[in-house]
């Protein structure tokens, strides 16, 4: 087991295990296997190659690209620099890429060839960038990364830095307007990693853990800095890919997957899922958006695996709770609704718009005291006084605690939908709409209502060979739930919205609904 006073800074994490476990693979990326020894030579001539280009301990360089193993090289390879690693959204907009870019003043862009073309359009809307580098193919303006790279020594220059030195810098999803990004120290990240490796379901050396979430959200790149805190080997994945993923699962004999319930719902759905071997599996690790209780079942029932339920933030480095899969029940049990109860490093409460603690029970905002809480919100220190206040971050998530410490999710606070003066939280009625066996996926939003302010509207994806009417969804959802929190209305879609981390991008789908008007939220 890795000796957690050994790594204090993200650097460490390649220098520990390039020394007591040099041929141990670290990476596989497309068939090509990379050793701990080769990442953190790799890593060094990519610290020694950002510090020949002049840029400071502390500055900006990102990498716009998909899931590859360079990305880790060039993450360990900014830390062994003390530079701050961005990874920029690669399914935003061109305009929101180059926001992004420029708010984090980025001074080294590292660029995969799927975006060479859009980083041409925006080049001229960089303010701050000096030096692009190729990933993955050759440009005829901008020097290729392995020739960039391997033109350094592979000495570590072990530059000084220190624990609260800011690591990484990702950026929220942005559902609630411009993303902002948020500063994540060593301190932050390294705090969490021994919960997660001792707590997390005991984590190895000898484990496999399958990362396909996307790298720039932190259930991609934070799970996969547990399997290289630990040791383990991390199998990447370009993008999620369902065919690829089962495909993965087998061959490279996986032991540990994260994956949000979008994920977990399009595995069902692909053909072949029935005859694949996941024999190798020994946990599911699922979160980041409320999850349907029939959609956990047939997860259960088809992976056959322990499944562990976490909540957490950009803002908090990952998870703060955790749901053990001795708590879970292929036939549901009502603990399964909540997300867990805080891990020992995190301390949670529940409290009302003056901060004051509510009964468990009594839904209020979520709120975290942990050293895993990010440094702050960059560049936006009003945000930051809204989000951190003294030691605790506030989440903007709405949820309760009950009297075991358990935490139960209910929405975001600015998509709690108001109605005739009733909170109604919407993931408990997509809950219930998603038991119907013809609902695939389902989104509940408000919508104006000249009456109660806010009606409740269903937005559905239906099965493939299944039929079902509004009027028979809206009488399903009355016999489970108060009619009040039920739909009023219901609209059929061929597809849901949503973000890279999976969650269902309700600001669109209210948009149509609300043009014009303004909506209120708490």
């Amino acid at each position: 087991m890795t000796d957690d006073t050994s790594i204090r800074l993200l650097a460490d994490v390649t220098r520990c295990h390039a020394a007591r476990r040099p041929s141990s693979i670290a990476m596989v990326f497309n068939g090509s296997e990379t050793s701990y020894d080769q990442l953190d030579r790799r890593a060094s001539r990519v610290a020694n190659a950002i510090i020949a280009e002049g840029v400071q301990p502390q500055t900006r360089i990102a990498v716009l690209d998909k899931n590859s193993d360079s990305f880790f090289e060039v993450m360990f390879g900014s830390s062994k620099a003390n530079t701050v690693f961005v990874a920029v959204n690669w399914r935003l907009a061109p305009g929101e890429m180059a926001y992004i870019i420029n708010d984090a003043s980025t001074e080294i862009l590292f660029v995969g060839h799927e975006y060479f073309d859009t980083v041409q359009k925006i080049r001229a809307d960089f303010t701050t960038v000096k030096k692009i580098v190729a990933l993955g193919g050759s440009h005829p303006q901008w020097e290729s990364y392995v020739d960039w790279r391997d033109r350094q020594p592979d000495n570590d220059p072990q530059l000084p830095a220190d624990i609260h030195d800011v690591a990484l810098q990702l950026y929220t999803s942005g559902t609630t307007g411009y993303p902002k990004g948020a500063q994540i120290t060593n301190d932050n990240l390294l705090s969490f990693m021994p919960v997660a490796v001792h707590e997390f379901g005991s984590w190895t050396a000898g484990d496999v853990s399958l990362v396909c979430m996307p790298l720039f959200h932190i259930g991609g790149s934070g799970w996969a800095c547990i399997a290289f805190y630990v040791g383990a080997k991390a199998v990447i994945a370009r993008e999620i890919d369902c065919k690829e993923i089962l495909r993965l699962i087998p061959e490279q004999k996986i032991t540990r997957i994260f994956a949000v319930p979008a994920l977990l719902l399009f595995l069902l759905q692909t053909p072949g899922v029935g005859e694949t071997d996941f024999s190798s599996l020994v946990q599911i690790v699922y979160g980041a958006a409320p999850i349907p209780l029939d959609l956990l079942r047939g997860s259960i029932q088809t992976f056959k695996c322990g499944f562990a339920q976490v909540y957490g933030l950009t803002e908090t480095t990952g998870a703060i709770t955790y749901l053990a899969p001795a708590e879970h029940d292929a036939e549901g049990n009502a603990r399964m609704r909540s997300c867990g109860k805080a891990h020992s490093a995190a301390e949670l409460r529940v409290v009302d718009d003056a901060g004051r603690d509510l009964p468990p029970g009594e839904v209020g905002e979520i709120i975290c005291r942990a050293r895993q809480n990010m440094k702050s919100y960059w560049n936006v220190p009003e945000e930051t006084r809204r989000t951190v206040r003294g030691e605790w971050l506030y989440t903007g998530d709405a949820g309760y605690l009950d009297a075991d410490g358990y935490l139960y999710i209910h929405d975001r606070i600015k998509d709690m939908i108001v109605s005739g003066g009733e909170n109604i939280y919407p993931a408990e009625v997509e809950s219930v709409i998603f038991s119907h066996p013809a609902v695939a996926d389902v989104a509940v939003i408000g919508a104006p209502d000249d009456v109660w302010g806010e009606a409740v509207k269903a937005v559905v994806v239906i099965k493939n060979g299944s039929e079902v009417t509004g009027e028979e969804i809206i009488a399903f959802a009355r016999e489970r739930i108060a009619h009040y929190k039920a739909p009023r209305s219901v609209e059929f879609v061929a597809v849901l919205p949503r973000n890279p981390s999976g969650k269902i991008l309700k600001r669109q789908l209210r948009a149509p609904y609300w043009e014009g008007r303004e909506r209120q939220v708490n």
